[in-house]
């Protein structure tokens, strides 16, 4: 079914329906939403002020599942062992104690290392002295006994990990392996030549906001030119490096294209993933409090998983949102790939709307099956 919207397939005429809904409730609200089935496009919708089909904006920590991707390539080429200490591939990561903390353990937000004192500069966040001062960085917790949200260094951990398994930096590795050949609509360093379709994302400052501390162990030091992480990708030099935390800038279409391509393949190409990949990658590691943030989460190795306060999909799914409410994910227990990325960072800058729509494409879905 076409539309000024884009389209839907035969069956998910309820999601074009809850989509138009959201428009009209809102002047402002302007989103784009995709999903495959069985590496099929089945949604392709754009609508509201300032955004195409063509829009690249930014989707923040949904850029971490996007790097989780090169993560699982090296785990299915062999080059990288999830149950090997990730001292054994970066020595000098075995200080204060992080000596026996495993890829797995490290990569599930269980490293304790939430920063370094003082805080990154914007400009290091990418590069091999971040690496550094991580791994000199003593934990915050016993390595591997909790968990908490590594919000941007876990992007660290991930790039130092491609760069000594495999001497080549993640975004080099995703651009080469997954992005060109997949022909992913996702950057993990947008080239200027593209930048002209990059529009800023949309956020409002909250109020009662907590008091960001300049001493704690945050992310940014104090001289970063930002007053919030939401500035991050509206900063040239900052999609330009992809940092594979919150760097990355796309449409929905690719991120639902990209986990498409990876669990059921696209078109019928084969899937660049296998099933024993999908499995090792996507099996909960972690559920409960988050000491990060006090509340509820669930991961895999990187990806998130639903839980009751985010529920997304079946207990297959896996995936991550964004900062934005953005949200791309995979759910092999329905064949799905999703994508969905808010021009506006939504209120409580949680996917509530995103779920919903969700919720409706599974529903089509399980209906036509």
């Amino acid at each position: 079914m076409q539309t000024s919207l884009g389209f839907v397939a035969p069956g998910y005429e309820n999601v074009l329906a809850l989509f138009e809904s959201l428009l009209e409730e809102d002047s402002r609200y302007s989103a784009q939403l995709a999903a495959y089935h069985h590496g099929v496009p089945v949604v392709r919708l754009t609508g509201g002020p300032d955004m195409t089909a063509d829009t690249l904006t930014g989707a923040y920590s949904c850029s971490k599942g996007v790097a989780a991707m090169v993560i699982a390539l090296l785990v299915q080429d062999g080059v990288l062992d999830l149950d090997k200490a990730v001292a054994h591939y970066w020595p000098e990561f075995a200080t204060h104690g992080k000596d026996k903390l495993l890829v797995r353990e490290a990569l599930s937000h269980q490293a304790g290392l939430l920063g370094v004192e003082g805080g990154f500069a914007i400009d290091e966040l990418t590069t091999a002295r971040a690496a550094a001062r991580l791994a000199a960085a003593a934990p915050a917790w016993e390595p591997g006994r909790q968990f908490g949200y590594h919000a941007l260094t876990i992007g660290i951990l991930m790039e130092e990990l491609c760069r000594r398994t495999t001497g080549e930096a993640l975004q080099e590795v995703y651009e080469r392996r997954i992005r060109k050949p997949q022909e992913v609509d996702f950057f993990l360093g947008l080239p200027e030549d593209l930048d002209s379709r990059y529009r800023d994302v949309l956020y409002e400052e909250e109020p009662n906001q907590p008091w960001v501390d300049p001493l704690s162990l945050e992310g940014l030091n104090s001289n970063a030119p930002v007053s919030s992480i939401m500035e991050l990708p509206n900063i040239r030099s900052v999609r330009a490096a992809g940092m594979s935390a919150a760097g990355g800038v796309g449409s929905a279409d690719g991120l639902a294209r990209l986990y498409a391509a990876s669990t059921t393949g696209v078109q019928g190409i084969e899937p660049f993933l296998t099933t024993d990949t999908i499995t090792a990658m996507t099996r909960e590691q972690v559920w409960g409090l988050d000491r990060s943030s006090g509340l509820d989460n669930a991961f895999a190795v990187v990806f998130m998983k639903p839980h009751p306060s985010r529920n997304f999909g079946s207990h297959r799914a896996f995936g991550h949102e964004g900062a934005n409410a953005a949200l791309g994910f995979a759910d092999p227990s329905y064949g799905l790939s999703f994508g969905y990325i808010p021009r506006r960072a939504e209120e409580g800058r949680t996917p509530g709307r995103a779920h919903r729509l969700a919720a409706a494409v599974r529903r089509s879905t399980a209906g036509l099956s």
